[in-house]
């Protein structure tokens, strides 16, 4: 019984632990990395076809979105997650494989024209449906048998609509243990979702640590100073642009306007229109729409007794198309403008960055995270240009975060689930945070609270039964590596894959009569001879 530590290890992004339990293969959370990366990141250790579940915390992109290119792999296994974390991947997945396939036509019509090899996206439409169709609906808080030998069950932790803590009942032999994967923890006191809820026994815990070194600060008045930025730009006769993640921050922001205009907090023009303009926003609104009963809190359950709709109001205009999206910005009026990418790097959000940063009269306001390397924290940081679609565009508008809007819990919210533990787990793995967060946080544990805490790197290894570190991975910092490199999967390298899968289909198949084996073998010949050249 064994746990392999892959991404997001000492890093916030592309989340994914391996585990072999008896005779099972299995993975929670399948993460893309986004922003830029410090660390090399170690693969999985066994051809795809080989892996037998994969069990997904929530449907954020930085913990599922390289499902589909397990899938390209020949991955073919059972996907747990909970009910609205399914509905999110369906839109989520495809959004995210239409992204990779925009990129390589993008990047493919530069190469023809200079001669080079084609682009080769991580995954296309097809896979993405493919990996779509394995996902399996869990419900909370119910225990879940996979096979002999493994159970799960699924937490909410209020962080995302249908995010949850896993917990794993693993038997192997006469060994039992239980390990605990946090999934990325929410805050308290947040509107719309629930808040966390704590798991009581583990003898293992994997959890997130991105807020680990700070304090969110005290209760802050969120519709108020988002009210304060919207009724100051509009009185210079700019535009509110606000970059946001599509699922789950932005629903929250329209939760908050939705308050401003019940209270009439914006003088300057009272009945202001708001464009939503993603559609994978949109689609995600009406998801939220459909797990009230399941994800949401009381207040925002309550409103939905009463007939109003938590997250709608007059003046919200849904942007769906690419004219739609276009005519935002020929319009002059004074408006906010909610748009994904909530980092800024891909997605319409850089369309109207493009049209309002040289504006002193507009605002950007940051709501998220903004990972190292992305135009989001480049802008935050100050910079007086930015580049955008070739062209060199100054930065005028005023720049503003809104601090403790954030779905992470943050320092003590981590200390809080940590130490709700009947009794301390034999080892906290401290992952999901950034290099030194990562190691001070597990510091914290260790010396203030008495909880026996490291943070891992990717490659290492620790054996569940035993309770040691079977290898100690050192960090492999990345020195160069070019983002098309970094994010394509060589065609050659599915070749080998889709062989491997091969295989691992003809030692499952062992039993066959030697009718059907015989006509497999010819089969196998037959494409062997084909391209043996």
């Amino acid at each position: 019984m064994k746990l392999e530590f892959l991404g997001a290890a000492h890093e916030v992004t592309g989340s994914c632990h391996y585990l072999e339990i008896g005779d099972k293969r299995l993975c929670v959370d399948i993460g893309m990395e986004q922003g830029q990366n410090l660390f090399e990141v170690q693969a999985i250790p066994v051809n795809p076809a080989e892996i037998d579940y994969i069990l997904l915390t929530h449907a954020h992109i930085d913990h599922t979105g390289l499902l589909p290119m397990l899938y390209a792999e020949g991955f073919r296994g059972e996907v747990y997650a909970t009910k609205a974390t399914v509905d999110l991947c369906g839109i989520m997945l495809r959004d995210s494989a239409h992204i990779q396939q925009f990129e390589a036509e993008w990047r493919n019509r530069k190469a023809q024209r200079a001669g080079r090899e084609p682009y080769v996206p991580l995954y296309t439409m097809e896979d993405a449906l493919g990996a779509i169709q394995l996902l399996l609906p869990c419900e909370y808080d119910c225990e879940i048998c996979l096979c002999d030998g493994i159970s799960i069950r699924f937490t909410d932790v209020g962080h995302l609509l249908g995010s949850a803590s896993i917990e794993i009942f693993a038997t192997e032999g006469k060994e039992k243990r239980t390990i605990v994967f946090s999934g990325d923890l929410g805050n308290k006191n947040k509107p719309i979702l629930r808040d966390p809820i704590y798991t009581k026994h583990a003898d293992y815990v994997v959890m997130e640590s991105t807020y680990g070194d700070r304090l969110h600060g005290g209760a802050s008045d969120h519709v108020r100073e988002l009210a304060e930025v919207i009724e100051s730009t509009f009185q210079r006769g700019g535009n509110v642009v606000i970059p946001s993640f599509a699922v789950g921050r932005t629903q929250e922001l329209l939760y908050f306007i939705r308050q401003i205009k019940e209270q009439g907090l914006v003088k300057a023009n009272p009945d202001f229109e708001v464009y939503l303009d993603s559609p994978l926003a949109v689609d995600a609104t009406n998801i939220f729409g459909k797990n009230v009963e399941e994800c949401f809190d009381e207040e925002a359950r309550e409103l939905v007794r009463k007939g109003v709709n938590p997250i709608g109001f007059k003046g919200l205009r849904l942007s769906v198309t690419s004219d739609d999206s276009k005519w935002i910005n020929l319009d002059m009026k004074p408006k906010v403008i909610i748009s994904a990418s909530g980092m800024c790097e891909a997605g319409r959000i850089r369309h109207h960055l493009k049209h309002n940063l040289w504006r002193e009269e507009s605002t950007i306001v940051f709501v998220g995270y903004q990972s190292q390397g992305t135009l989001g924290r480049t802008l935050l940081e100050g910079v007086p240009s930015v580049k955008l679609f070739g062209e060199t565009i100054e930065v005028k508008a005023r720049i503003v975060k809104i601090s403790g809007i954030s779905g992470h819990a943050d320092k003590k919210g981590l200390i809080d689930w940590a130490c709700a533990f009947e009794e301390p787990p034999s080892q906290v793995f401290v992952v999901h945070g950034d290099d030194q967060v990562c190691d001070s946080f597990a510091t914290c544990l260790n010396e203030e609270y008495g909880i026996n805490a490291s943070a891992p790197y990717s490659g290492s290894i620790f054996d569940l039964i035993r309770g040691e570190y079977t290898v100690v991975a050192d960090p492999v910092r990345i020195r160069k590596k070019e983002s098309a490199k970094r994010r394509a999967m060589d065609i050659f390298e599915r070749l080998v894959a889709a062989g491997e899968r091969l295989l691992v289909v003809i030692r499952k198949n062992k039993g066959l009569s030697n009718k059907e084996a015989a006509k497999f073998t010819d089969q196998i010949n037959s494409l062997c001879d084909k391209w043996d050249r």
